[in-house]
């Protein structure tokens, strides 16, 4: 990994994890200026753990045991009140613990000494400059609202069988499955295919976010930046060590997303990464997240037929219907 990279983010850790020891402090600050007799029975419970630790230096065998008794009697009153104290103000111990965003490494990067899953990911968003996977703060199946899609069933408007509420409630599904299933070789991975405004790149952030929950990493990028991104690569001759990483890494990251297939300016070099992709990934056991504004149709007349065999063949299609949610929810506003 560049060493600017790795640097870049372990600040960033450094300043967050200080970020959250600090809101800590604060809060247990204005908590104790309310109610300074938590304060008060804190100060009293330190005092004695530390004339505790004396006594064990200092004092002989007999003296130590008679003193440490009656200080341990004398912290539990203590501690018992404190917690009384919490409980009437509807608080506990805990609630002063710092809030770090990873429960895991508590914000450090590491876990026995191994670099943490979250750090992994902060690596790669900083690397591929990942704007889009911030959004899955917002973006994930806890968020995702069935309210823009209609329970009317009307083949002919929609194309199915079925009404777009209960489609898109069988592809939530099978998508939250999927992000749970990474490694299985029996999963298939997804194509969405629809119109723009159908919801089809906020149930990828769903996956992805689902995916990085179970401590996966994840890459995002649209199809013109990655194919372009690989291109790039490929033809170019002082190769850095990032570089090659960066290259390497879509090939091996345990979910790899691509939005807006159908929108790049297609060629022959990048024919040939496409198909390298979903090949050496398949081979891999490598999952991969597709979403497209093209039909099946539409792939197969614009892509080569053995990157459309391999839709046909490793992919679950999953097709999105309803009205545009953009423009729905422009409606709501006004």
């Amino acid at each position: 990994m560049q060493s600017s990279v790795y640097r870049k983010v372990e600040r960033d850790y450094s300043v967050k994890r200080q970020h959250a020891q600090s809101d800590a402090r604060h809060f247990k600050k204005n908590v104790y200026d309310e109610n300074p007799k938590l304060a008060e029975i804190e100060d009293k419970i330190n005092k004695i753990s530390l004339k505790s630790i004396k006594s064990r230096i200092f004092s002989d065998d007999l003296s130590r045991q008679i003193e440490q008794d009656k200080l341990t009697l004398q912290l539990d009153r203590l501690n018992k009140e404190y917690e009384s104290q919490l409980t009437r103000i509807g608080l506990s111990k805990k609630d002063f613990e710092p809030k770090y965003e990873c429960s895991k490494c508590n914000d450090t990067g590491f876990v026995n000494n191994k670099i943490c899953s979250c750090f992994n990911q902060a690596l790669i968003n900083e690397s591929f400059k990942q704007s889009n996977i911030f959004k899955i703060t917002e973006e994930n199946f806890e968020t995702f609202d069935f309210g823009y899609y209609s329970s009317n069933y009307d083949k002919e408007k929609y194309g199915i069988e079925k009404s777009p509420l209960e489609n898109i409630d069988a592809i939530r599904k099978l998508s939250y499955n999927f992000s749970h299933n990474l490694g299985d070789p029996a999963q298939k991975n997804l194509l969405f295919t629809g119109r723009t405004g159908l919801g089809k790149t906020f149930l990828a952030n769903c996956v992805a976010a689902e995916a990085i929950k179970q401590g996966k990493s994840v890459i995002y990028q649209t199809a013109p930046i990655l194919l372009d991104k690989m291109v790039d690569y490929k033809f170019k001759f002082n190769k850095t060590e990032n570089e090659r990483e960066e290259y390497d890494k879509i090939f091996d990251v345990d979910l790899l997303i691509i939005d807006d297939l159908g929108t790049e300016a297609m060629n022959s070099a990048k024919f040939s990464e496409l198909f390298n992709i979903l090949n050496t990934r398949l081979l891999k056991n490598k999952k991969i997240v597709i979403s497209t504004n093209l039909t099946p149709q539409e792939i197969k007349r614009e892509y080569e037929e053995r990157i459309f065999s391999r839709f046909v063949g490793d992919f679950i299609i999953c097709r999105f219907v309803g009205e545009d949610i953009r423009l729905l929810k422009k409606k709501l506003v006004k």
